[in-house]
């Protein structure tokens, strides 16, 4: 039977995992079996890596995210779930970047509470690095940018790698909108992390807040850098002037 005839057989009878297949053929369409074998390496999903057990299937990034624009406004939460919850990578990515577009339409301060509510229970699938950078700042960040930031802390503090990866990087949406302390306390509570993806992450954000505001940045670094983990340091003064850079590295700030 022609695959078109099917699907529209299958979305007369269960529309939402129709669309949860159409959504699953249509990555494959695209999938890159020599990039399927290299990114496993790439993410760390090999044994005793930080990503063992995911699967990929070789899909480019701006293939998922066309595909999320495509289908976002039609698919249920329920059928989101499905995505967000899979074992391959891909279709749990896909479905990060389709809550990220529904948070980002919604309406009301309801519809969003509702959606940050579904991304914190799912938040176990949220479980590796380019899962939480492309997902925490547009929905927990910009959620709780008015609000209270306990959970936040609660992260930052619960010695969970993805946990305290989004709690530092949903600071990002902070910084852009030019509040640093929450970014800075957190950075000290992470300071001496023993993962370097917490390392990289720390200091990414220090970077970004001294693109907004360098002695903001600088001060911070002043009082702690000597503790930092070296890849941390690097991070956070990558776009410093070389010999400022140089100073900091050879402990002479």
């Amino acid at each position: 039977m022609n695959r078109v005839i099917v699907n529209f057989i299958l979305m007369k009878n269960q529309p939402q995992m129709a669309t949860v297949t159409i959504i699953q053929e249509e990555l494959a369409q695209h999938a890159d079996p020599a990039k399927a074998e290299f990114l496993p390496r790439y993410f760390k999903a090999i044994p005793g890596g930080y990503g063992e057990g995911d699967r990929f299937i070789g899909v480019k990034v701006p293939i998922q995210q066309r595909v999320a624009q495509k289908y976002y406004r039609e698919i249920s939460m329920e059928a989101l779930e499905t995505l967000l919850t899979h074992p391959v990578h891909e279709y749990r990515m896909t479905a990060l970047f389709m809550l990220v577009n529904k948070f980002e339409k919604a309406q009301t301060s309801e519809d969003k509470k509702n959606l940050v509510d579904f991304y914190l229970r799912h938040l176990s699938f949220v479980n590796n690095w380019d899962l939480v950078d492309s997902s925490a700042p547009k929905i927990l960040g910009a959620y709780l940018f008015d609000k209270e930031k306990d959970v936040l802390y609660e992260f930052a503090r619960s010695g969970e790698l993805w946990k305290q990866r989004v709690a530092i990087i949903s600071t990002m949406y902070f910084i852009k909108k030019g509040h640093y302390s929450d970014t800075l306390q957190i950075a000290g509570i992470l300071l001496n992390h023993p993962h370097d993806l917490i390392h990289k992450a720390v200091g990414w954000m220090l970077r970004e807040v001294g693109r907004k505001d360098f002695e903001t940045e600088y001060d911070f670094l002043k009082e702690h850098y000597r503790q930092m983990p070296r890849t941390m340091l690097r991070y956070a003064i990558e776009k410093f002037e070389s010999d400022t850079r140089d100073r900091f590295l050879k402990g002479l700030i």
